[in-house]
């Protein structure tokens, strides 16, 4: 199986495994007695998770053992844990702050993956700018995907869920060992810096990475409000969960192909601003739609995920890969995984619970009560004042993330490579010879 096929089937059981459960989960826990401030732990442990372990992932990935065996691992603990969880699902009286710590512990194990599955892929490119998007692609086919099982199963409100989600994890976790090895840097002595993961810091000493990075973390404060409440937006006007949530991801597969294109007409500062901008759109639409019970407006909302997403997080995604030192790459994955999806979204988590228990009426369990305009007219402004600051601030509008430069450690395409046509015309390398400058499957020796 070529090295293309396996990172894309690599990426899409990645967000297979997240679109499973994540935006459906208040769906079937609001049935066992999850309140507001339930939901807002549940989506806060992901973002402690988020903080705590992928820097030292990534420090390991970077200089121990072989990125694609600790995504193995990973994903084979993961699969488990969420087999347990669903064990304290079920009786008369299921205790929440458990099944919140079981999920803390899953996290632990997925969070750092994100930033793994980006390091392996482009440490298996040639040209990671012009590549990349069409490998993640697959990523947001696997998130489609598992929307669709959901509604089409008829287990978007159940417990099934759940027991996808770990048969996945178990799934991926196996067949990451049958990725392109991507061993550990091992040509410089490893220091304490490196072995605490501050290394990655070193990288924030760019004014311009540093705006960018502060700017995701604001960004992901709105983001939360999402993940945590779109969905029972969605059963409220009634529509399919599960079908309707992927809506965001099919829209997201047509900007991520464009991304490589619009990167050189539009540069990186628009590409992040209009990513900002969706935000505030978005949530303006559910402000008006959920509060007037519009369902084109709802729809509209979910489906602008994929400017959303793919302006801001993957453009940033790539960003990263390019300013940082090839020695330390999957460390700064994981550096801008743990300010994002770790700092941002535990704020992000906190501050939406507080404002839906503002929002709904005590004791109140319908939908329809909520005041929704309020509910979603905060972040939108919020995002509106991120937008601005970023706008004035951000001053690196041509960083060529389409070019990769000299000093990367990989080869330029060489003249005969024996691609396949499909190879070909995405610009990805098959298994590549000796002589490529590509990964080579690293003998047993090299793994510490």
């Amino acid at each position: 199986m070529s090295v293309v096929v396996r990172l894309c089937i690599m990426m899409f059981l990645q967000f297979f495994i997240w679109g499973a459960w994540y935006v459906t989960a208040p769906n079937f826990l609001s049935t066992i007695g999850f309140g507001a401030s339930d939901f807002s732990w549940t989506y806060s442990v992901g973002p402690l998770a988020g903080i705590i372990a992928p820097l030292f992932i990534g420090m390991i990935a970077d200089r121990f053992f072989s990125a694609q065996k600790v995504l193995a691992v990973l994903h084979l603990a993961g699969g488990g844990l969420m087999l347990y969880a669903t064990t304290q699902m079920t009786g008369d009286a299921p205790s929440a702050d458990l099944i919140n710590i079981i999920f803390f512990l899953y996290m632990l194990t997925y969070f750092p993956t994100l930033a793994l599955t980006n390091t392996v892929a482009m440490k298996n490119m040639t040209n990671s700018g012009k590549q990349f998007p069409y490998v993640r692609v697959f990523g947001t086919i696997g998130w489609i995907a598992a929307g669709f099982a959901l509604t089409f199963l008829k287990i978007e409100t159940s417990i099934e869920m759940f027991y996808l989600t770990s048969g996945a994890a178990v799934l991926l976790g196996v067949f990451s060992f049958a990725l392109p090895a991507t061993p550990p840097n091992t040509d410089s002595q490893v220091t304490i810096g490196q072995l605490l993961g501050f290394d990655a810091f070193k990288i924030l000493k760019d004014k311009n990475y540093l705006i960018f990075i502060v700017s995701s973390v604001l960004i992901c404060i709105p983001l939360a409000f999402y993940y945590q409440i779109a969905s029972r937006v969605v059963e409220m006007v009634d529509l399919p969960i599960g079908l309707t949530m992927s809506y965001g991801q099919i829209s997201e597969i047509l900007f991520m192909l464009l991304v490589p294109v619009l990167l050189v007409r539009l540069g990186v500062k628009k590409m992040l601003a209009i990513g900002m901008l969706a935000w505030a759109v978005r949530y303006g639409l559910f402000a008006y739609g959920a509060s007037s019970q519009q369902t084109l407006m709802v729809i509209a909302g979910v489906a602008l995920h994929g400017i959303c997403y793919d302006f801001f997080f993957v453009t940033g995604q790539m960003y990263t890969d390019k300013k940082a030192p090839p020695a330390i790459r999957a460390q700064a994955q994981g550096l801008l995984v743990m300010l994002t999806l770790g700092i941002g979204m535990l704020i992000g988590a906190q501050v939406a619970g507080v404002i839906e228990n503002y929002c709904t009426p005590v004791g109140s369990t319908d939908l329809t009560e909520i005041d929704w305009k309020t509910l979603w007219g905060i972040p939108a402004i919020f995002a509106v004042g991120v937008l601005a600051f970023f706008v004035v601030a951000f001053k690196d509008d041509d960083p060529g993330l389409t070019e990769e430069p000299a000093d990367t450690g990989l080869t330029e395409e060489p003249a005969d490579t024996g691609l396949t046509e499909e190879a070909a015309e995405t610009g990805l390398t098959e298994e590549a010879p000796a002589d490529t400058g590509l990964t080579e499957e690293a003998p047993a020796e090299e793994d510490k």
